[in-house]
């Protein structure tokens, strides 16, 4: 068995390599590189300042943004303080942005330029203190030297960060994950070489849990990151071969684009050691391809941004188990329930559940929801509800088989049919609406309505404007007029149906 190691702060593992190698590369984005000693020195002075504001242990420090040296560093300036980071949804609509911080609480918001002038007027004028990332502030924040900030002490159990679920327009869930959970996540990724001498390249959204599960070991580790502002196939590849990039993170529609490249075999990746898949399911086909063509172990990594349980497929070594999500990693019981509660026997389906050191402390200011998300066993073990139909095989192999949710995967973020449903039914054209997710080459999964209109409503103009309404990441890729939704003897809208009338995403 695996030892983890002694828990220490993330931000003092940051300190540590400044000392150690202060002249090495820490973070690199579009505008250049900044060592070791730069990013322990301006994370000091972000983080005096938010102090001398009034920031302390325990509150919520909000970023709003893309990718960048600046957002990295307040990220890390607020966990040096004993804040909570707070990284929003940048797809979000203005109006969901602004309920999340609400949520929150931040009395500072860092974001960019444009992300500021898209916020409502309200926030803009009476929210909290908000710093444009990009702009001449930001960089006064970096170069004005207050001193070391006060040191705080901090306990696994203190909150580390929150993370909102990604494109909802309804009441934002804001997952808090504690230190413990972080340093369990740091711990389990040292032993895929998250060291010194790693270059990992971050091409997903730092509010996304899939990018910190790869950036914060990046950083905890000493290496070198390297980071994205937006994802482009082609960019991507070229960054790798510059920067001889050994880690990278990606969702399967990134690998799927990146694969299709026909140029893509030109490219040096001989520098990878590893690359990681999460965030949607891995089709077989596309993971046998890039166990084809790019070097380095891959490995998928199966589990949610609320913790529970997580299964690893170290697809390099079992290239034969490609239908699976793996097996349950080291110290996480991951159980098999019915609808009554019970746990299922051994070879039967059943609903995913899981429990380990990695789960959320709870969704912020939702008790309810917080219950509604948990099991416990017989001895009163929290568990996880993963909302996945699964079944393992004789040699532990997690196989999916349904979604117990109908959430929807999209690019990697996911999409709540409920919110679609909302603002459809919400337009005086529209009966009644049901939302499913279909099979799509680009996205891997894409929104598509089906909805029974009223005499001479317009379908195309009615999906215009509901996707005006919609965060970027939750509009709808078509809208299909139907006389009445299926449903079952109960009521129940049969959506499974719907998904296998509409096929695959045309277009």
């Amino acid at each position: 068995m695996t030892e983890t190691p002694p828990f220490r702060p993330f931000a003092d593992l940051l300190r540590d390599h400044a000392r150690r190698r202060p002249g090495d590369p820490a973070l690199t984005d579009a505008d250049g590189t900044i060592d070791w000693a730069a990013l322990d020195q301006r994370i000091d002075r972000i983080a005096a300042r938010l102090q001398a504001e009034g920031v302390g242990k325990g509150d919520a420090v909000a970023m709003l943004g893309r990718n960048s040296i600046p957002h990295a560093l307040v990220f890390c300036a607020a966990l040096r303080i004993g804040a909570v980071a707070a990284p929003l949804t940048a797809s979000a609509t203005p109006e969901a942005i602004a309920a999340m911080l609400r949520d929150c609480g931040a009395s500072h918001l860092f974001a960019d330029s444009d992300a500021i002038a898209a916020l409502p007027a309200d926030v803009r004028e009476s929210g909290p203190r908000i710093t444009a990332m990009d702009g001449a502030a930001m960089t006064g924040w970096m170069e004005e030297d207050r001193g070391a900030p006060s040191p705080v002490a901090i306990a696994p159990g203190d909150p580390f960060n929150i993370i909102y679920s990604s494109g909802t327009t309804g009441t934002p869930k804001g997952i808090v994950q504690s230190h413990a959970m972080r340093h369990g996540h740091v711990a389990r990724a040292a032993r895929f070489g998250y060291d010194e001498s790693a270059v990992t390249l971050i091409s997903t959204p730092l509010y996304s849990n899939t990018t910190l599960v790869c950036f914060l070991p990046a950083l905890a580790g000493g290496g070198h990151v390297v980071m994205m502002s937006k994802f482009d196939a082609r960019r991507f590849l070229e960054l790798s071969q510059r920067h001889r990039v050994t880690h990278a993170a990606l969702v399967p529609v990134q690998y799927q684009r990146l694969m299709d490249l026909p140029d893509f075999d030109r490219f040096d990746l001989s520098s990878y050691r590893f690359k990681s898949s999460t965030s949607a399911p891995f089709p077989p086909a596309l993971m046998a391809d890039v166990l084809a063509r790019w070097p380095g172990a891959l490995i998928n990594i199966y589990g949610m941004t609320e913790g529970g349980g997580t299964c690893i497929l170290q697809a390099h070594e079992y290239p034969d188990m490609l239908h699976t999500v793996g097996r349950p990693v080291e110290g996480h019981d991951i159980r098999l329930i019915g609808e009554d509660g019970r746990e299922v026997a051994a070879g039967e389906a059943g609903e995913v559940v899981g429990h380990s050191g990695a789960m959320m402390t709870g969704y912020l200011g939702q008790p309810g929801k917080t219950r509604e998300a948990e099991w416990h066993d017989d001895q009163g073990r929290r568990f996880i509800r993963h909302g996945d139909i699964g079944r393992f095989d004789e040699d532990g192999f997690l196989m999916l088989i349904d979604r117990a949710k109908d959430m929807i995967i999209s690019g990697g973020f996911n999409i709540y049919p409920s919110d679609i449903e909302a603002v459809l039914v919400a337009q005086p054209s529209v009966r009644e609406a049901a939302v499913v997710g279909v099979p799509s080459r680009q996205w891997g999964e894409t929104p598509v309505a089906f909805a029974v209109l009223r005499e001479g409503a317009d379908a195309q103009a009615l999906l215009a404007a509901v996707n005006g309404k919609l965060g970027k990441t939750q509009r709808l890729h078509d809208l299909v007029p139907v006389d009445a939704l299926p449903r079952s003897a109960i009521g129940k809208v049969l959506k499974r149906e719907l998904r296998e009338r509409y096929g695959p995403a045309r277009g």
